[in-house]
């Protein structure tokens, strides 16, 4: 295994990335340290507490999509290859076959569960976005009579998931609960009001004035991601 390793502005300098705790950003980069050559860690709660970090703060990355947990208890940084380059006479394949088995890559190389794959086209010299036809664009608009463009769609709403939602609600150390927000607007159909909902955060926001997730009993307390019990890999 070789013994650098390197870390991308691409990953690291993102607001994203910039936004979770320091003790999150800090266990980021002793993962990436520990990792094979394939990008697996192989003790990664030993590393946190030797690294004065948490289970919370593995959730986070877990949550936030820059690790992938296994049941093997195993965890993969999903941004390996984005990071590292290895020569092939130094590269050494990880013993986690069967893990490595379930992966996949997205259009920029980013490591993913199973065979999904992110659609947006882009110009970072992967995938490019196809040039237009000038004629065949510049007849289609004689045939429309030069008609002004149709203006863009909106970008369609997507329900968050538990793990967002659980995500969002720990960084704001919020007392919403992430089960019961879902629960919630699922039921009315993630409207706000008659009005389809457009920034779930927004509405996650709103809800910590609702009298329903702040009187006075055990709904009051502001939850951890160890009150959740998503992630039993990490409770093992």
């Amino acid at each position: 295994m070789a013994q650098k390793r390197m870390f991308s502005l691409q990953v690291t300098d993102t607001d994203r990335f910039l936004d979770m705790s320091a003790s999150a950003q800090a266990l980021y980069f002793h993962l990436g340290m520990h990792g094979d050559d394939d990008g697996f860690v192989s003790s990664p709660r030993k590393i946190a507490r030797i690294a004065g970090c948490n289970d919370d703060d593995l959730r986070l990355l877990a949550a936030k999509g820059y690790i992938i947990p296994f049941e093997s208890g195993v965890v993969v940084i999903k941004d390996w290859n984005i990071n590292n380059t290895l020569k092939n006479d130094r590269y050494h394949p990880t013993i986690y076959a069967e893990e490595k088995s379930m992966l996949t890559t997205d259009h920029a190389g980013r490591l993913m569960l199973g065979n999904s794959q992110e659609t947006t086209w882009n110009q970072d010299g992967t995938i490019l976005e196809p040039e237009r036809n000038l004629t065949e664009l510049n007849l289609t608009k004689l045939n429309k009579g030069d008609k002004a463009a149709t203006p863009p769609r909106a970008k369609r709403f997507t329900p968050p998931t538990l793990a967002e939602v659980q995500a969002d609600v720990l960084e704001r150390q919020s007392p919403v609960d992430p089960q019961g927000f879902i629960d919630f607007y699922e039921s009315k159909g993630w409207l706000v009001g008659k009005t389809p909902m457009k920034d779930w955060k927004a509405a996650c926001r709103n809800a910590e004035k609702w009298e329903q997730w702040n009187r006075n009993d055990s709904r009051r307390k502001v939850k951890t991601t160890a009150d959740y019990g998503t992630e039993d890999f990490f409770n093992a």
